[in-house]
């Protein structure tokens, strides 16, 4: 499987600990991902390629998530995002939703839960394609 074949997905947390633990338990299911704990270092490489997947955790250093997820909507409306977060509230739910977020987590979530959304976002893609 080449990485055309493979989807790709980039994950945006401040917190090392979240991408510590999805990375490779993602990686052994095949899929091909980058972690970032900054918000303008993720925006510089989503300029660079696109991801199938993005997966966002809301509040952050710097630019948030939210404002994160509507540049990269902006410029890859296909990618798929999953929104990820300690600060779960209806309104910034409802406020995801609106701009177009595939799905919506809340931590802390185990690891199957995740897989889960990804695989079902993977699903939709494969539809518009």
């Amino acid at each position: 499987m080449n990485d055309q074949e493979r989807t790709s997905i980039l994950i945006l947390d401040d917190e090392p600990i979240v991408s510590k633990r999805l990375k490779p338990s993602l990686e052994r299911k095949g899929y091909e991902v980058e972690t970032f704990t900054n918000s303008s270092d993720a925006l510089a490489r989503v300029k660079e390629r696109s991801f199938d997947i993005v997966i966002t955790d809301l509040k952050m250093e710097g630019m948030d998530g939210m404002q994160f997820l509507t540049e990269v909507k902006e410029m890859y409306p296909d990618t798929e995002i999953i929104v990820i977060t300690g600060f779960a509230t209806m309104a910034t739910a409802k406020q995801s939703f609106q701009k177009g977020v595939f799905d919506f987590l809340a931590k802390p979530f185990k690891l199957g839960e995740i897989a889960d959304v990804i695989k079902r976002a993977e699903e939709k893609k494969r539809k518009k394609d």
